[in-house]
């Protein structure tokens, strides 16, 4: 008999962004997260790996290093997606993909401002701890996001 809890292996936060799409979605690329996401030190394009596909390595101020893979990328639809494909540690699960899509609002009292939209879905063998730790981890990288965004702290 299993002692795992239940859990569900996808999750999406959402921020409404006080600054205009076009200064926002300018921040989500992967190479350059370490200019908004305060947990990381560093983040740049792994070189030699294949013309095809853009890996980036993350490097958090933890210790934590890990490679990222963009699966998809639209400057039409604002959105990509992207894949954890190693790290150091080792993930205690098998896989990973996410996805940040940004929206602008064009009405209302937040007109003007940017909808961002962080999902994550996990595989199976994630357990709750891990989906907790992602769901909080977003929260704060959105916040950082909207601190970059408008320059305020």
């Amino acid at each position: 008999m299993s002692s795992r809890i239940p859990t569900s292996s996808s999750i999406t936060e959402s921020s409404v962004i006080p600054a205009p799409l076009a200064q926002v979605w300018h921040l989500i690329k992967l190479q350059d997260f370490h200019r908004f996401w305060t947990k990381l030190e560093k983040s740049h394009h792994v070189k030699g790996v294949s013309h095809e596909t853009d890996i980036v390595k993350w490097t958090f101020k933890d210790g934590t290093e890990q490679e990222v893979k963009q699966e998809e990328h639209s400057s039409i639809d604002h959105f990509i997606t992207y894949s954890v494909i190693s790290s150091t540690p080792a993930l205690t699960y098998s896989s990973l993909i996410s996805t940040i899509r940004c929206h602008a609002v064009t009405t209302g009292p937040s007109e003007g401002s940017t909808f961002v939209q962080w999902s994550a879905h996990f595989s199976s063998d994630a357990d709750a701890g891990v989906i907790e730790d992602a769901k909080f981890k977003r929260k704060e990288a959105l916040a950082d996001l909207a601190h970059a965004a408008t320059g305020k702290k």
